[in-house]
């Protein structure tokens, strides 16, 4: 058991290291054809083990992201396209059609994905959860934006149900599944809804506990009422306000 989750932590560290380096290639921090920072460098720059380090580099090179020259070093081939298929997430979009439609698709994945996490989680990838909430919670006190949490929190969960596939899933979607990034970045960087930040800081505390219980069915009803959540509150956007007059007669 503790070598299991000694190589739980170690997949988590590695993690954020992937994160950190896909973002900065992605960025064009590291252009085509630049080398990384070698081993030692990284280690140092990280505060993390070889071991953490190399296994990074083997999910960039994995992902096609870099490639490993013998006795040369780790070169940048270029960030990861989003195939064709995924435009449609990709994509910002001011029509409230598109993110309800994706929310739905949501529901279908995410929804799995928390009730998977709840049997399947390990503790390492639990305090990952719980990291992540904390960070949410940290922003919303501090009134900053939550969008990056947001999205973190929810690569928790995808990560925490040990299917490679929900975590890919999300990763080539994206920070714009957060419906209000896409929404915002379409509308000039307005945001025509007013805050819901400590709402959703419930409704992410009530699914992660619904995991750290190992309350599968919890946890699946927790995220789709989270997801609803989002969807009630677009289509709100689409009825026709009421005359002040009718409003104030009711």
């Amino acid at each position: 058991m503790a070598i299991m989750e000694r190589s739980g932590a170690r997949r988590t560290l590695s993690s954020k290291v992937v994160e950190i380096l896909r973002r900065e290639i992605e960025d064009g921090d590291y252009a085509v054809g630049d080398k990384l920072p070698a081993e030692p460098v990284l280690v140092e720059r990280f505060g993390f083990s070889r071991t953490v380090i190399r296994e990074a580099i083997a999910a960039l090179r994995a992902d096609g992201l870099v490639e490993s020259r013998h006795g040369v070093g780790v070169f940048v081939l270029g960030s990861r396209q989003a195939p064709e298929s995924l435009e449609l997430f990709t994509q910002a979009t001011d029509k409230i059609s598109d993110i309800i439609e994706e929310l739905e698709l949501r529901i279908g994945i995410e929804v799995e994905a928390a009730g998977l996490a709840a049997l399947r989680s390990s503790p390492a990838q639990e305090a990952e959860i719980q990291s992540r909430l904390e960070a949410f919670a940290e922003l919303v006190a501090k009134g900053l934006s939550t969008d990056q949490a947001d999205f973190d929190f929810h690569m928790a969960i995808a990560q925490a149900t040990n299917n490679g596939r929900f975590k890919s899933f999300l990763e080539q979607i994206g920070r714009r599944i957060i419906p209000r990034v896409k929404f915002r970045t379409a509308m000039g960087g307005v945001d025509p809804l007013p805050n819901r930040d400590k709402i959703l800081l419930a409704e992410h505390t009530d699914i992660a506990e619904a995991i750290w219980a190992r309350d599968p069915e919890h946890a699946r009803e927790a995220m789709r009422r989270h997801l609803l959540g989002g969807i009630k509150r677009y289509r709100a956007l689409t009825r026709p306000k009421r005359p002040k007059a009718a409003i104030d007669n009711d």
